[in-house]
């Protein structure tokens, strides 16, 4: 008889964990997490089994590519449209429609809901290194390891070509099926990113930074460069796609600090790659942060503290991602691992 009810014990908590299992994947966040208090089971911490980041990332670029190459024909005024497409498509990361598609997903949206979004935030970032590169600015003949896009078609096609893919941007942003109220606010985080309160500001106080004694800007200029210059545009694209995927305000608000976390961390990275790798391992022009007398995290912190600041910028950003259902935070744990480590 003892036999038998170990037996039934059994057999009942094996169909519980399947009932729950089933229900995990169409539960919110926060019902999971409900439950699994109710059934004293333990919920695992987004970093506590590993995932293979590289098939993913790859296959996630491989959707955002085919988007990018029919979202841009080869049209009149045909100059314009090869350089927009020497420009997007000459490879990339992609990190940041990646983390939009992600952002999407861990709040229970489908991937195909922000596709469109998630091409606009390329789009966009696209159009800041076109710009970024010119002789006015920045200076650069190599992105991405090929002559950048001035070199090729010539700084006025290059300046068009980046006016153009700025509006297309959020012309394809509207191709997304959510409802009128989630549109409006994409469309305000995407413009909100890019203007005075975001990468225009931060590119400003770069160019102006430019040459300063050490002495006369520290870490608060050095924090407001890096996090409007480059986080404001990937924080857009966390939030961005948390609100296609339909998630809630609280949930919204994590995934911004989230995203400002591997926003700062993105550019600690650059600044040190900048100071320690080649231009052939780069795919860009080394050093020219140095030789500008820009503001980096080496040159106001040092390298082995700008190191020690990645650590505790990965880590913070894990922390916002609890909560969450676990399997669905993975790639994000991985996103802000492979920021932190990458090599170019």
């Amino acid at each position: 008889m003892e036999a038998q009810t170990t037996i039934l014990y059994l057999l009942l908590f094996l169909s519980l964990n399947f009932v729950f299992q089933t229900l995990k994947q169409r539960l919110s966040p926060a019902n999971t997490r409900r439950l699994t208090r109710f059934l004293h089971l333990p919920f695992k911490h987004p970093a506590a089994a590993a995932f293979d980041f590289k098939p993913y990332m790859k296959t996630k670029a491989e959707s955002i590519n085919r988007a990018l190459d029919k979202a841009i024909p080869l049209v009149e005024p045909l100059n314009i449209h090869k350089a927009m497409r020497y420009a997007i498509l000459a490879g990339g990361k992609r990190v940041r429609p990646i983390l939009c598609l992600a952002a999407c997903e861990l709040v229970g949206g489908e991937e195909r809901s922000a596709v469109p979004a998630a091409c606009a935030v390329e789009m966009i970032h696209t159009m800041s290194l076109i710009k970024d590169d010119l002789p006015c600015m920045d200076n650069d003949d190599l992105r991405r390891g090929k002559p950048t896009t001035h070199k090729v078609f010539g700084e006025s096609v290059a300046i068009l070509s980046g006016g153009a893919l700025l509006a297309l941007a959020f012309e394809h942003l509207t191709e997304a099926d959510v409802s009128p109220e989630r549109m409006v606010r994409a469309v305000k985080e995407l413009a909100k990113s890019i203007g005075t309160k975001g990468l225009v500001a931060g590119q400003a106080m770069d160019l102006s930074s430019e040459g300063l004694d050490q002495n006369d800007v520290g870490l608060k200029e050095l924090e407001f460069i890096h996090v409007h210059k480059t986080g404001s545009l990937l924080e857009a694209s966390a939030v961005i796609g948390a609100v296609i995927g339909g998630g809630s305000e609280e949930e919204v608000e994590k995934v911004r600090r989230f995203a400002r976390c591997i926003g700062l961390l993105f550019q600690v990275v650059d600044d040190i790659l900048d100071g320690t790798k080649s231009s052939e391992e780069l795919g860009k022009t080394a050093g020219k942060d140095q030789v500008a007398g820009k503001l980096t995290y080496p040159k106001v912190l040092g390298l082995e503290e700008s190191k020690e600041f990645v650590k505790r910028l990965k880590k913070e950003a894990r922390e916002h991602l609890k909560g969450f259902d676990s399997d669905k935070a993975k790639p994000l744990v991985a996103l802000a691992d492979f920021i932190a480590n990458r090599n170019n």
